[in-house]
Protein backbone atom coordinates (compact mmCIF):
# COMPACT_ATOMS: atom_id res chain seq x y z
CA UNK A 1 0.00 0.00 0.00
CA UNK A 2 1.79 3.35 -0.96
CA UNK A 3 2.17 5.83 1.52
CA UNK A 4 1.95 9.20 1.39
CA UNK A 5 4.98 9.61 3.08
CA UNK A 6 6.87 8.39 0.00
CA UNK A 7 6.29 11.94 -1.38
CA UNK A 8 8.66 13.24 0.55
CA UNK A 9 12.30 12.66 -0.42
CA UNK A 10 14.72 10.87 2.61
CA UNK A 11 16.67 14.23 2.28
CA UNK A 12 13.95 16.68 1.04
CA UNK A 13 14.06 20.38 1.41
CA UNK A 14 10.81 19.81 3.16
CA UNK A 15 13.26 19.07 6.29
CA UNK A 16 14.52 22.42 5.61
CA UNK A 17 11.41 24.24 6.16
CA UNK A 18 10.99 22.10 9.68
CA UNK A 19 14.31 23.14 10.71
CA UNK A 20 13.75 27.33 9.55
CA UNK A 21 10.11 26.93 11.40
CA UNK A 22 11.99 25.84 14.67
CA UNK A 23 14.33 28.70 14.39
CA UNK A 24 11.63 30.59 13.77
CA UNK A 25 9.53 29.82 17.28
CA UNK A 26 13.18 29.95 19.29
CA UNK A 27 15.57 32.42 17.39
CA UNK A 28 17.62 33.10 20.85
CA UNK A 29 16.77 32.09 24.57
CA UNK A 30 14.19 29.10 25.28
CA UNK A 31 13.41 30.31 28.40
CA UNK A 32 10.41 27.99 29.17
CA UNK A 33 13.08 25.44 28.48
CA UNK A 34 15.12 26.72 30.81
CA UNK A 35 11.69 26.61 33.45
CA UNK A 36 11.03 22.93 33.04
CA UNK A 37 14.64 21.65 32.31
CA UNK A 38 15.15 17.89 30.92
CA UNK A 39 13.26 15.79 32.87
CA UNK A 40 12.13 12.82 31.04
CA UNK A 41 7.92 13.41 30.15
CA UNK A 42 5.62 11.74 28.22
CA UNK A 43 2.60 13.62 26.60
CA UNK A 44 -0.91 12.81 24.69
CA UNK A 45 -1.37 14.32 21.31
CA UNK A 46 -5.07 15.16 21.04
CA UNK A 47 -7.11 15.76 17.92
CA UNK A 48 -9.99 17.73 19.35
CA UNK A 49 -12.80 18.21 16.44
CA UNK A 50 -13.69 16.19 13.16
CA UNK A 51 -11.66 15.98 10.73
CA UNK A 52 -8.99 14.02 8.19
CA UNK A 53 -5.84 13.87 9.53
CA UNK A 54 -2.87 14.91 7.63
CA UNK A 55 0.63 16.39 8.27
CA UNK A 56 1.85 13.82 10.22
CA UNK A 57 5.50 13.38 8.27
CA UNK A 58 6.17 17.23 8.68
CA UNK A 59 4.89 16.58 12.84
CA UNK A 60 7.13 13.49 13.22
CA UNK A 61 10.20 15.68 11.72
CA UNK A 62 9.52 18.01 14.03
CA UNK A 63 9.76 16.01 16.93
CA UNK A 64 12.44 13.60 15.09
CA UNK A 65 14.57 17.04 15.16
CA UNK A 66 13.63 18.03 18.78
CA UNK A 67 14.76 14.59 20.23
CA UNK A 68 11.78 13.06 20.54
CA UNK A 69 10.16 9.71 20.10
CA UNK A 70 6.68 9.37 19.10
CA UNK A 71 3.89 6.81 18.87
CA UNK A 72 1.40 7.32 16.38
CA UNK A 73 -2.33 5.57 16.81
CA UNK A 74 -3.65 6.66 13.78
CA UNK A 75 -2.09 6.75 10.23
CA UNK A 76 -1.73 9.32 7.75
CA UNK A 77 -5.48 9.76 5.83
CA UNK A 78 -7.67 8.83 8.39
CA UNK A 79 -10.50 10.36 9.15
CA UNK A 80 -11.30 10.81 12.62
CA UNK A 81 -14.52 12.05 14.19
CA UNK A 82 -14.55 12.57 18.46
CA UNK A 83 -17.75 12.56 20.23
CA UNK A 84 -19.44 15.25 21.12
CA UNK A 85 -17.19 17.49 23.48
CA UNK A 86 -14.26 14.47 23.88
CA UNK A 87 -11.30 14.46 21.36
CA UNK A 88 -9.22 11.58 20.18
CA UNK A 89 -5.50 10.40 21.61
CA UNK A 90 -3.74 10.67 18.08
CA UNK A 91 -0.05 10.17 19.44
CA UNK A 92 2.25 9.92 22.42
CA UNK A 93 5.13 11.59 22.81
CA UNK A 94 8.12 10.89 25.03
CA UNK A 95 11.75 12.92 25.65
CA UNK A 96 13.04 15.64 27.42
CA UNK A 97 10.15 17.96 29.08
CA UNK A 98 11.94 21.56 27.02
CA UNK A 99 12.06 19.82 23.89
CA UNK A 100 8.69 18.37 23.83
CA UNK A 101 7.49 22.18 24.85
CA UNK A 102 9.99 23.21 21.74
CA UNK A 103 7.95 21.09 19.00
CA UNK A 104 4.52 21.71 20.62
CA UNK A 105 3.42 24.43 18.51
CA UNK A 106 5.24 23.92 15.40
CA UNK A 107 3.62 20.39 15.14
CA UNK A 108 0.33 21.56 16.24
CA UNK A 109 0.07 24.44 13.78
CA UNK A 110 1.13 21.81 10.72
CA UNK A 111 -0.76 19.22 12.28
CA UNK A 112 -4.28 21.74 12.38
CA UNK A 113 -3.01 23.56 8.81
CA UNK A 114 -2.77 20.63 7.05
CA UNK A 115 -5.58 19.11 8.07
CA UNK A 116 -8.20 21.30 7.54
CA UNK A 117 -7.12 21.76 4.22
CA UNK A 118 -6.97 17.62 3.36
CA UNK A 119 -10.34 17.62 5.46
CA UNK A 120 -12.07 20.48 3.25
CA UNK A 121 -10.54 18.19 -0.24
CA UNK A 122 -12.05 15.67 0.92
CA UNK A 123 -15.42 17.04 1.51
CA UNK A 124 -15.45 18.82 -2.07
CA UNK A 125 -14.27 15.55 -3.85
CA UNK A 126 -17.16 13.31 -2.14
CA UNK A 127 -19.69 16.01 -2.61
CA UNK A 128 -18.46 15.80 -6.20
CA UNK A 129 -18.68 11.75 -6.71
CA UNK A 130 -22.30 12.10 -4.99
CA UNK A 131 -23.32 14.51 -7.49
CA UNK A 132 -21.68 11.78 -10.15
CA UNK A 133 -18.95 13.45 -11.69
CA UNK A 134 -15.78 11.65 -13.08
CA UNK A 135 -13.65 14.22 -13.64
CA UNK A 136 -10.79 15.84 -11.79
CA UNK A 137 -10.99 18.32 -8.57
CA UNK A 138 -7.84 19.86 -8.38
CA UNK A 139 -6.45 22.70 -5.96
CA UNK A 140 -4.71 26.03 -7.69
CA UNK A 141 -1.41 27.78 -7.23
CA UNK A 142 -2.63 30.04 -4.43
CA UNK A 143 -1.00 29.02 -1.68
CA UNK A 144 0.58 30.47 1.36
CA UNK A 145 4.10 31.61 0.54
CA UNK A 146 6.84 29.48 2.23
CA UNK A 147 3.92 26.35 2.46
CA UNK A 148 3.14 25.41 -0.78
CA UNK A 149 4.93 22.29 -0.34
CA UNK A 150 2.76 21.44 2.71
CA UNK A 151 -0.42 22.66 1.36
CA UNK A 152 -0.45 20.71 -2.17
CA UNK A 153 0.50 17.81 -0.30
CA UNK A 154 -2.29 18.37 2.07
CA UNK A 155 -4.63 18.17 -1.30
CA UNK A 156 -3.25 15.01 -2.36
CA UNK A 157 -3.89 13.46 1.18
CA UNK A 158 -7.77 14.80 1.19
CA UNK A 159 -7.72 13.52 -2.29
CA UNK A 160 -7.49 16.52 -4.66
CA UNK A 161 -5.53 16.90 -7.59
CA UNK A 162 -2.62 19.69 -6.65
CA UNK A 163 -2.77 20.97 -10.61
CA UNK A 164 0.22 22.04 -11.29
CA UNK A 165 3.13 22.55 -8.73
CA UNK A 166 5.23 25.56 -9.96
CA UNK A 167 5.96 27.77 -12.96
CA UNK A 168 8.17 25.05 -14.43
CA UNK A 169 5.57 22.28 -13.96
CA UNK A 170 3.13 23.27 -16.93
CA UNK A 171 2.72 26.45 -18.83
CA UNK A 172 -0.49 28.15 -18.17
CA UNK A 173 -0.84 30.91 -20.77
CA UNK A 174 -3.44 33.72 -19.62
CA UNK A 175 -4.80 36.71 -20.58
CA UNK A 176 -1.51 38.60 -19.95
CA UNK A 177 0.74 36.86 -21.88
CA UNK A 178 -2.01 36.55 -25.00
CA UNK A 179 -1.61 40.30 -24.52
CA UNK A 180 2.09 40.84 -23.89
CA UNK A 181 2.17 38.00 -27.77
CA UNK A 182 -0.33 39.43 -29.73
CA UNK A 183 -1.96 35.98 -30.40
CA UNK A 184 -3.09 32.80 -28.70
CA UNK A 185 -1.76 30.64 -31.51
CA UNK A 186 1.85 33.08 -31.66
CA UNK A 187 1.82 32.46 -27.05
CA UNK A 188 1.62 28.48 -28.11
CA UNK A 189 4.24 28.35 -30.48
CA UNK A 190 6.58 30.46 -28.53
CA UNK A 191 6.13 27.97 -25.21
CA UNK A 192 6.31 24.97 -27.25
CA UNK A 193 9.32 25.97 -28.72
CA UNK A 194 10.91 25.84 -25.01
CA UNK A 195 8.78 23.42 -23.21
CA UNK A 196 9.06 20.78 -25.80
CA UNK A 197 6.71 17.45 -25.84
CA UNK A 198 7.22 16.99 -22.10
CA UNK A 199 5.47 19.74 -21.20
CA UNK A 200 1.65 20.70 -21.27
CA UNK A 201 0.35 23.91 -22.01
CA UNK A 202 -2.73 25.60 -20.93
CA UNK A 203 -4.16 28.51 -22.11
CA UNK A 204 -7.04 30.85 -20.75
CA UNK A 205 -9.96 31.47 -23.21
CA UNK A 206 -12.55 33.66 -22.70
CA UNK A 207 -15.21 32.34 -25.88
CA UNK A 208 -15.40 29.40 -28.03
CA UNK A 209 -13.51 31.46 -30.73
CA UNK A 210 -10.46 31.78 -28.41
CA UNK A 211 -10.88 27.80 -27.62
CA UNK A 212 -10.89 26.61 -31.31
CA UNK A 213 -7.59 28.62 -31.93
CA UNK A 214 -5.98 26.82 -28.47
CA UNK A 215 -6.93 23.74 -29.70
CA UNK A 216 -5.44 24.39 -33.47
CA UNK A 217 -2.41 25.72 -31.85
CA UNK A 218 -1.92 22.61 -29.82
CA UNK A 219 -2.91 23.57 -26.52
CA UNK A 220 -3.21 20.69 -24.08
CA UNK A 221 -5.40 22.37 -21.70
CA UNK A 222 -8.13 25.10 -22.24
CA UNK A 223 -9.56 26.88 -19.21
CA UNK A 224 -12.81 28.45 -19.80
CA UNK A 225 -12.52 31.65 -18.05
CA UNK A 226 -15.29 34.02 -17.54
CA UNK A 227 -18.29 31.20 -18.09
CA UNK A 228 -21.25 30.86 -15.69
CA UNK A 229 -23.97 28.02 -15.35
CA UNK A 230 -25.66 26.87 -18.93
CA UNK A 231 -22.69 29.09 -20.91
CA UNK A 232 -19.99 26.86 -19.11
CA UNK A 233 -22.05 23.62 -20.08
CA UNK A 234 -22.92 24.22 -23.87
CA UNK A 235 -19.80 25.84 -24.81
CA UNK A 236 -18.25 22.67 -23.14
CA UNK A 237 -20.29 20.27 -25.05
CA UNK A 238 -19.78 22.43 -28.59
CA UNK A 239 -16.01 22.19 -28.11
CA UNK A 240 -16.40 18.59 -27.26
CA UNK A 241 -18.27 17.70 -30.14
CA UNK A 242 -16.73 20.24 -33.10
CA UNK A 243 -13.13 18.78 -32.26
CA UNK A 244 -14.16 15.15 -31.83
CA UNK A 245 -11.69 12.38 -33.68
CA UNK A 246 -9.74 16.00 -34.66
CA UNK A 247 -7.66 16.62 -31.70
CA UNK A 248 -7.42 15.51 -28.21
CA UNK A 249 -7.17 18.57 -25.48
CA UNK A 250 -8.93 18.79 -21.72
CA UNK A 251 -11.35 21.45 -20.62
CA UNK A 252 -10.86 23.09 -16.88
CA UNK A 253 -13.02 25.76 -15.58
CA UNK A 254 -11.55 27.92 -12.62
CA UNK A 255 -12.95 29.34 -9.19
CA UNK A 256 -16.72 29.49 -8.45
CA UNK A 257 -17.34 25.73 -7.69
CA UNK A 258 -17.89 25.50 -3.73
CA UNK A 259 -19.82 22.60 -1.47
CA UNK A 260 -22.84 25.05 -1.78
CA UNK A 261 -23.05 24.75 -5.67
CA UNK A 262 -21.59 21.88 -6.61
CA UNK A 263 -24.17 20.23 -7.86
CA UNK A 264 -25.43 22.83 -10.32
CA UNK A 265 -22.18 23.85 -11.32
CA UNK A 266 -20.60 20.26 -12.20
CA UNK A 267 -20.44 19.01 -15.81
CA UNK A 268 -19.25 15.90 -17.35
CA UNK A 269 -18.06 17.53 -20.30
CA UNK A 270 -15.68 19.80 -18.22
CA UNK A 271 -12.55 17.53 -17.64
CA UNK A 272 -11.23 19.75 -14.78
CA UNK A 273 -12.48 21.59 -12.24
CA UNK A 274 -10.03 24.08 -10.13
CA UNK A 275 -10.41 25.67 -7.05
CA UNK A 276 -8.28 27.79 -4.14
CA UNK A 277 -11.77 26.69 -2.08
CA UNK A 278 -9.62 23.81 -0.50
CA UNK A 279 -6.83 26.05 0.56
CA UNK A 280 -7.71 29.19 0.99
CA UNK A 281 -9.23 30.71 3.84
CA UNK A 282 -10.23 26.89 5.04
CA UNK A 283 -10.95 26.13 8.60
CA UNK A 284 -7.94 24.35 10.47
CA UNK A 285 -8.47 21.46 12.86
CA UNK A 286 -8.09 21.41 16.40
CA UNK A 287 -4.97 19.94 17.71
CA UNK A 288 -3.86 19.76 21.60
CA UNK A 289 -0.14 18.35 23.35
CA UNK A 290 -0.71 17.96 27.23
CA UNK A 291 2.03 16.92 29.35
CA UNK A 292 0.66 13.48 30.71
CA UNK A 293 0.05 13.79 34.82
CA UNK A 294 0.98 11.25 36.91
CA UNK A 295 -2.60 10.72 39.68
Amino acid sequence: MPSFQHLLPANGAWKQDVTNWLQEDIPSFDFGGFVVGSAAKSASLWMKEEGVLSGVPFAQEVFDQCKLEVDWVFSEGAFISPKKGEKVRVAEVRGEARNILVAERTALNLLSRSSGIASASRKLVGAAREANYKGIIAGTRKTTPGLRRLEKYSMLVGGCDTHRYDLSSMVMLKDNHIWSTGSITRAVEDARSVCGFAVKIEVECQSEAEADEAILAGADVIMLDNFSGDGLQTAALNLKQRWEGKKQFLLECSGGLKLSNIHEYLCNDIDIYSTSSVHQGTNVVDFSLKIDVAC
